[in-house]
């Protein structure tokens, strides 16, 4: 027998579908080798231009047939061409510390929502005080961000418990708790995204600074073993390999060090605030019910 309208049961309404907006770059290494290549165009065609070494001539400039390669340099671009093959390696660590740290500006960004996210946890704990779940729904659907997400679906979950007659009020707490939960490790996965990378060149960049300037110290020492004499060209071009790799590297590591203490310390309060509205829902819950 057909079931009847009246009697068929009422399916649950659908959840809004939340807004993910900028979530950040999945590949990592795909933005390492677009910095390799823009990394190694600058160093042939921008510091190794004939143009910053002496000796060169105007055809030579105009159309780029001569190389720089047993000339001096002379300025401090053809300085840094002289660093030899080790600079574009910490170029490229340097250009993909920049391009992730702008990726995770704008992913975190998105991450925190539209208004400030001290004043959401404000709010929401507000609409919790006076049991005013629609308000506090409201407030994340307004505020949109991986917090939102997280505690739309908590409130989703608090709103299914105080229907639900078969479990017992430990149990909806326990099931409020595990939405929570979950909805967080869906939501952390895309704040640390990329994160790794740059803590990883926090070592290698200062490393691949350390093994230029060996690479340019035994340079040196070889033009000083010269028979004859010291060799002022190779000692000189020895040396400029050694304080370029040193710099460059130095630079690469601090600038890491800087981004990846700047979004952990980032990621670290959007953690915090979900925990405090999280044990908020929680206590609400067990205080109402």
């Amino acid at each position: 027998m057909a079931t009847s309208n009246a009697t068929a049961p009422k399916s649950a309404p659908k959840a809004k579908k939340q807004s993910k907006g900028f979530t950040g770059i999945k590949s990592g290494l795909a933005v390492i080798a677009c910095c390799a290549v823009i990394a190694i165009i600058v160093y042939l065609f921008g510091l190794g231009h004939i143009s910053n070494f002496k000796g060169g001539d105007a055809a030579g400039v105009m159309f780029h047939f001569q190389t720089p390669e047993g000339l001096e340099p002379a300025n401090l671009m053809g300085t840094v061409y002289k660093g030899g093959f080790v600079v574009p390696i910490i170029w490229t660590l340097m250009f993909t510390v920049v391009a992730l740290a702008l990726e995770r500006f704008f992913a975190i960004r998105t991450a925190y929502g539209k208004m400030s996210l001290a004043k959401f946890v404000a709010d929401i704990k507000a609409a919790l005080r006076n049991n005013d779940l629609k308000k506090a729904q409201e407030l994340c659907d307004k505020q949109r961000g991986s917090v939102a997400n997280v505690v739309g679906a908590t409130l989703r979950k608090y709103a299914e418990m105080e229907g639900n007659s078969e479990l017992n009020k430990d149990q909806k707490v326990l099931a409020i708790q595990k939405e929570l939960e979950e909805a967080t490790a869906l939501e952390m996965p895309m704040l640390q995204e990329n994160l790794p990378i740059i803590g990883t060149i926090v070592t290698l960049g200062t490393l691949m600074g350390l093994f230029g300037t060996v690479l340019g110290m035994i340079r040196s020492f070889s033009a000083m073993g010269t028979e004859g004499g010291a060799d002022s060209s190779a000692l000189s071009t020895g040396i400029s390999e050694a304080l370029v790799n040193t710099a460059s590297g130095i630079a690469t590591g601090a600038l890491a060090v800087i981004a990846y203490n700047y979004f952990t310390n980032k990621i670290d309060r959007l953690t915090f605030a979900l925990d405090e509205v999280g044990f908020s829902i929680v206590q609400t819950f067990n205080a109402t019910h």
